[in-house]
């Protein structure tokens, strides 16, 4: 597993989607239904499935937001997994507050939750390899950060976080330039000593030109496990390779005993079911 977002960081990315998603929800107004209910309360957040629990940081900086009264206790800290029926976390507070907080902080919860959950299971099923299971930028545009540690928190790893720290010749890189060869050397040329270079492949032939290049890490974009094996066995060793592409949980671990390094799902984030959480009100 890779590490995620240092603690400040979390906390900022955290609070920012909390004020965009609170602003979305009670708009200036507040909650027109609760905020008549006035009086102190208890609250908890109950498991209604299986999962592997992300999103706690979101779901403390809406509470603050909200209310800076409300207590808040996380009963399990992100990446601990939990059956339905468990106590996720338990709030005491003004009744207004907690029903103010329910939506926005079950929706953090139950999204990065089921993140963190369907990364679980591939790491799972690649068990047994030295294969790391990767995220995309494939993200919920402004939640990145958020969902790059839910993957972290799934036990795989974030991949780069965007354009500016890994730069990767895809295709239309190859076609604006006439040819791999032509883009790895143009993409190269702007690059300092410390940047990493990746460059994706569709084909064998692409394969032994990007080895040609020196290229350090190649990824292997929508080949099959035959064509993998091949690649692992032709690249022997002189780059990290990558699969990515059409990779499901009834193959990875077919793609896993090829022997890659590397496997990027974009499914993580893009497929990812909601784990079913409830705020209950004591």
């Amino acid at each position: 597993m890779t590490a995620g977002l240092s603690d400040g960081a979390l906390r900022a990315a955290a609070r920012d989607a909390a004020r965009r998603a609170l602003a979305e929800d009670l708009a200036g107004f507040g909650d027109l239904a609760g905020r008549v209910f006035t009086a102190p309360g208890r609250a908890r957040v109950e498991a209604r499935a299986d999962g592997v629990l992300s999103g706690a940081a979101a779901f403390l900086e809406a509470a603050r937001l909200v209310d800076s009264d409300l207590r808040v206790v996380l009963a399990l800290d992100d990446g601990a997994r939990f059956a339905a029926g468990a106590t996720v976390a338990t709030l005491a507070g003004r009744q207004s507050s907690i029903l103010a907080l329910e939506r926005t902080g079950l929706n953090f919860l139950a999204r990065l939750s089921g993140v963190a959950t369907l990364t679980a299971r591939y790491v799972a099923a690649t068990a047994g390899t030295a294969a790391v299971i990767a995220g995309t930028r494939k993200t919920t545009p402004g939640l990145r950060a958020l969902e790059k540690q839910a993957i972290v928190d799934g036990g795989g790893s974030p991949h780069r976080f965007g354009l500016f720290d890994g730069a990767m010749v895809k295709d239309n890189h190859v076609a604006a330039a006439g040819g791999l060869t032509q883009a790895v050397a143009a993409v190269r040329a702007g690059l300092s000593h410390a940047h990493l270079l990746e460059v994706e492949v569709d084909t064998l032939a692409q394969l032994d030109e990007a080895l040609v290049a020196g290229v350090p890490v190649i990824l292997l974009d929508n080949m099959d496990v035959a064509a993998v094996r091949t690649a692992v066995a032709r690249a022997a060793g002189r780059a990290v390779l990558e699969v990515s592409g059409g990779v499901t949980l009834d193959t990875v671990g077919e793609y896993a005993a090829t022997g890659v390094a590397v496997i990027s799902v974009g499914a993580l984030t893009t497929a990812a079911p909601w784990i079913d959480l409830s705020l209950v009100v004591e």
